[in-house]
């Protein structure tokens, strides 16, 4: 059975903020280094078992490359419209502050928005459901309200789209999860 010593009080001196600092043991004259390291993701090797499978995977990339840009940016939006309407207090006020701000997200992402396959905005839909930690419809029926949340759930569905659809980074959407960490680093 391993005996752990006791701790004492010790010094903390900052090598680089966030990333070393050294422990002094002030009785014994003893330094211990710690180095805080980020995330460590482990990747297998992709072997796929057919050409066309390889395709549909490097179809997959692309579709994040190109549909995560857009996810984030709906997540730094989402912060900031959580920070506005807190300064807005009558109800009525956030009602103009959203309607404003769906005619500006019209203006700014339709033109991005029309350049997207079907693939694509089915992707995005999950996209947005990782990065802001809820569905697309809870999104547009808390700033929109129900009907017209229930509006966009439809018109998705005439289209084989759920907004209601949930994220799983360790089911369905394990390699999905791997593909958005990849392309995140920078290792695809």
């Amino acid at each position: 059975m391993a005996v752990v010593p006791e701790l004492r009080a010790q010094v903390v001196s900052h090598v680089q903020e966030g990333m070393l600092q050294a422990y002094v043991d002030p009785e014994k004259k003893d330094t211990v280094a710690i180095v805080r390291l980020g995330h460590v993701y482990c990747f297998n090797k992709k072997k796929f078992t057919s050409r066309k499978r390889e395709l549909e995977y490097w179809r997959m990339v692309n579709d994040v490359k190109k549909t995560l840009p857009i996810a984030k940016a709906a997540r730094d939006l989402l912060v900031q419209v959580y920070d506005t309407i807190q300064f807005i207090p009558k109800e009525k006020d956030q009602r103009k502050y959203f309607k404003q701000l769906e005619k500006n997200l019209f203006a700014q992402y339709k033109p991005q928005l029309k350049r997207l396959n079907f693939r694509q905005g089915k992707l995005l839909v999950r996209l947005i459901d990782r990065e802001c930690h809820r569905s697309s419809y809870s999104l547009i029926r808390e700033f929109l309200g129900k009907t017209r949340a229930f509006f966009w759930q439809s018109f998705g569905a005439l289209f084989g789209v759920s907004l209601k659809g949930v994220w799983e980074p360790d089911g369905k959407d394990k390699e999905l999860e791997d593909i958005c960490i990849q392309v995140e680093h920078g290792l695809l």
